[in-house]
This record gives C-alpha cells, structure tokens and sequence, in this order.
C-alpha cells in the first residue's frame, strides 16, 4: 500500500513515514516523529516530537499530539511520547510528553479517544481503554486495561484506575479507582463492581461473585482497609481477580474512593 501525503501537509524532514499512511490537508509533523505503517490523519492533525507511533492509529481533525508537557518545571529536556497500535483519537485531542528527561508518556493499544480528550505529562494509559468525550487526566496518572472514563471526568494527578474499572459522566477523580469497580459523583465514590462490564469481557459468574463479595468487604461493612485486605485473603477466586484487587489497595499512596 502507498503512502498518500496531502501537497499542503507539511512534514519535517527528520520524520520517519510508515508504509501506507494516509496524511490528510494541512497537517503538521514535526522533528523526530516516527508514524508507524497504515496510520491515518484526516486533516489539520498537529504532531510534535519525539514522538513513536505504531500502527494503524486514527488521528481526527484538529488533535495536537506530542506538545510539550505543561508541567512548570520543564526546561526543555528531551521528553517522549510513545503510542502502540490500533488507536483512535477523535476530534481535539490532546496528549502531551512527559518531563523528566527522558521519561516517556504511554498510550497501549486499541484505546478509543473520543473528541477533547486531554491525556498530560507522564500519564501511563493502558489496552482498550474508552476515554468519552472530555475525559482529562492530570499528569502521572496510570489507566489500566479495559478502564472506561465517563464524559466530562477529571483525573488529579498521580491517581489510578485500576483495569475493567468504569467512572460515571462528570466525576471528580482525587483518589485512586480500584479494579474491576464502577464510580460515580463529584466528588466520586465507588459504587459497585463493574457487573456489566466483566460480564460482557466474558468475566466467570464465580468471578463476579467473589469481586461483589471484595466489594463488600472494602465498601460495607465498616472494616478499615487493613482488616478488609486480610479478609480478601479468604475469597476463594481461582482466576486471580480478587488478588488483582488487592494488590492495587494495598499498594494505593493517594487512598481509594
């Protein structure tokens, strides 16, 4: 397949091209960008570097991907933002490189960005995730596979959510989202697990049980995290989710909503 640039796109001539890419009018790539084979950007598709992308990602119009972070404290060090494969980033979406010399902002595969999303500095976003339109996460945040950001969700810095986990549209994010779990509110609490969601990634009934019983244990019964973590230990789980679970508790430096 032939790679296919617009006469109005303009690419620096450090830029790597993969096979068959598709730049569309007016887009901007800059030094040291690398867009891996069958990459797609509709138009008015801003790139900055250093940035890797792999394949097959979709860019929408007007996304500005690779800026430098908006982190103070950078001084201009070079900083990196590197993006797996099969990704597509909607309308206005931004994502910025990280700030520490060297490091790296992360995006995995198969992500789907939906229009405003903004993904900052040092930010650490796993496989499958959905972001709606104008999740934002802070800098230094970690997502983990299969997470689902409501529209309108802000993340503070330095939290996590964990894998599977869903938040609700407008949430206020200022502690860490276990696994497999489903928050909600401003500011955001955990509500239940994730039934649906599992269910539908093929989640056994048996596992489903055991994470409502976690839940329980976390969220109802007025056990302070310690005593609800050793009472995890007696959750008979063969697939290991329950385990997921507390290793993401008891390892949490910001608490869990």
């Amino acid at each position: 397949m032939s790679t296919e640039i617009h006469p109005t796109a303009i690419i620096d001539c450090s830029a790597t091209i993969g096979d068959g890419v598709r730049i569309g009018p007016y887009c901007i790539i800059g030094k040291h960008v690398e867009i891996g084979d069958g990459c797609w950007l509709q138009h008015h598709v801003t790139v900055e570097g250093p940035t890797q992308i792999g394949p097959d990602n979709r860019f929408f119009a007007y996304g500005s991907i690779g800026q430098q972070t908006q982190d103070l404290k950078y001084q201009g060090e070079p900083t990196y933002l590197k993006i797996g494969k099969g990704n597509t980033f909607r309308e206005f979406v931004t994502v910025n490189r990280a700030t520490a010399p060297g490091s790296a902002t992360t995006i995995g595969d198969h992500g789907n960005f939906l229009a405003y999303t903004h993904i900052a500095h040092d930010c650490e976003v796993g496989d499958y995730v959905i972001f709606s339109n104008n999740a934002t996460l802070g800098g230094h945040v970690k997502v983990g596979d299969h997470a689902i950001i409501g529209g309108l969700t802000a993340v503070h810095q330095f939290c996590r959510i964990g894998e599977h986990a869903m938040t609700g549209g407008c949430c206020k994010i200022v502690q860490d989202i276990p696994p497999f779990f489903l928050a909600d509110g401003n500011p955001a609490r955990v509500r239940a697990i994730n039934q649906v969601g599992l269910q539908r990634r093929g989640f056994p009934e048996e596992t489903v049980r055991a994470l409502k019983t976690a839940f329980r244990k976390l969220y109802r019964e007025n056990l302070n995290v310690s005593v609800a973590l050793a009472a995890l230990e007696d959750i008979d789980d063969p697939k290991g989710a329950v385990r997921i679970l507390a290793e993401f508790v008891a390892t949490t430096d910001r608490g869990i909503h």
